[in-house]
């Protein structure tokens, strides 16, 4: 009778706490929604600031913007803590194409971190190839002295964009190597683009220790269909010219700003404040940062007393080096930090249907236990493996780890594009997803320990 009874007790108590729950996350909800400011402070972001690449100066204001905003929306503390960051430059560039006797101008970006032709036109014959299995099983002979093209498309039958990233990312990321080892003198790669327009998409790649520093560049679909037939046909060549290259390090700074909590530890949220030097960096990752922000003063405007010190860090140089995350996971292992969980939004400002996950089971178990509070907002998934680029350093060190999941069916469309622009953004969609993220992090400040 007495285990009854305490079973029924235990039943009513979260009850209650379920409904309490629910009710804070309506107010806060209703915050974000009727009085939210993500996606002005966004725009403001996108059009007076731009792109921000690492150690550029739009990165410099970009990172003076979110200061400035971090204190305006009420944090108690805001600082910015120093990362040296690799400085890459674009420079000019340009590729002609030659099929049939006639040339043609194909546009064009530079990848990542990619070396150019140091100013030199660079022509060479085109060899086509439709996946790394090929250009692995191709002799020598083939692709000495040559420009390799890498023709492999986006997957489109993966429901989950992600996963076809996951498919191809190598072939950006780490093409040079191989096509280096056979003797290339360049690399062509079709764009990481689900989209149907025929625009470039630039990222990062890297070159190993041991393999020549080969100029690496990405074209549109079209343009990559078009060009497959070209080889095909016959004889096709290249005339690639380029000024892009590494000029050394630069200071930069991860922005932070907190809302001191209670007790001991701290819960982090953040996007990263950089971008590619193409479009606007609106999508990747303005929009995760606006919406970290959003979750400071959401909490402050509703009078929300965190248990925990709440962090938002607007990271340093995620896209060609990550040295923000590990910068702020070093301070914080050096400083004896207790972290008990961090969030990440860097999947675009698109409608958030869950979040991704690096937790234990049996907090995972609990996570699950939420869904009744986040189903009104649209939110189910919590089944996804994984955390986010910046936060994952904090994971080695048995933080509990997040990332937002918004529907990801638009996103490679204009990911590292020219197209990655403010207008691409909805205000709503933005809005709820820093609902969804602030939600996230009110539960776990409550609930982890």
């Amino acid at each position: 009778m007495k285990r009854l009874l305490c079973l029924c007790l235990g039943l009513l108590a979260a009850t209650a706490h379920a409904q309490s729950d629910s009710a804070i996350v309506k107010k806060i909800s209703d915050e974000i929604l009727l009085r939210g400011e993500a996606y002005e402070n966004l725009r403001v972001l996108c059009k007076t600031i731009g792109h921000r690449l690492s150690g550029s100066p739009q990165q410099d204001k970009a990172i003076a913007w979110g200061q400035a905003l971090l204190e305006r929306s009420g944090a108690d503390k805001v600082w910015l803590q120093p990362v040296t960051v690799p400085k890459w430059i674009r420079g000019e560039e340009s590729l002609r194409v030659k099929y049939e006797g006639k040339w043609q101008t194909i546009p064009m970006l530079s990848l990542g971190n990619s070396e150019g032709t140091e100013g030199k036109v660079l022509t060479a014959e085109i060899v086509c190839f439709n996946n790394m299995e090929e250009l692995n099983a191709a002799p020598e002979a083939k692709v000495k002295g040559k420009i390799v093209f890498m023709n492999y498309a986006f997957r489109q039958e993966f429901v989950k964009t992600f996963d076809g990233y996951s498919d191809i990312a190598s072939y950006r990321f780490n093409g040079a190597n191989v096509a280096s080892r056979k003797g290339a003198s360049g690399l062509i790669i079709r764009s990481l683009s689900t989209g149907l327009e025929d625009v470039p998409h630039t990222g990062s790649m890297r070159y190993d220790d041991d393999v020549r520093k080969i100029p690496a560049i990405a074209i549109g679909n079209s343009t990559a269909d078009a060009l497959a037939k070209w080889c095909k046909a016959g004889k096709t060549e290249a005339a690639l010219q380029s000024t892009c290259g590494m000029k050394g390090t630069a200071l930069s700074y991860n922005v932070i700003g907190e809302l001191r909590g209670q007790k001991e530890g701290f819960i982090v949220v953040g996007g990263h404040l950089d971008s590619w030097d193409v479009g606007e960096g609106a999508q990747d990752d303005g929009a995760g940062c606006v919406q970290s922000i959003e979750v400071l003063r959401t909490f402050k405007q509703l009078g929300l007393q965190p248990k925990h010190t709440i962090r938002v860090v607007l990271y340093a140089n995620e896209e060609n080096g990550a040295r923000g995350g590990v910068t702020y996971a070093d301070s914080a292992k050096a400083r004896k930090e207790k972290h008990v969980f961090a969030l990440e939004s860097d999947e675009g400002g698109y409608t958030p249907r869950g979040f991704s996950l690096k937790v234990s089971a049996a907090d995972r178990d609990k996570i699950r236990n939420w869904k009744s509070i986040f189903m009104p907002l649209g939110v189910y998934d919590f089944e996804e493996e994984g955390g986010g680029v910046d936060i994952g350093p904090l994971g080695k060190t048995g933080c509990r780890l997040a990332g937002l999941q918004p529907d990801s069916q638009r996103y490679f469309d204009m990911h590292h594009s020219r197209r990655d622009v403010f207008e691409d953004v909805n205000k709503r969609e933005l809005h709820l997803g820093a609902v969804a993220m602030t939600s996230f992090i009110y539960m776990a400040d409550q609930y982890f320990d």
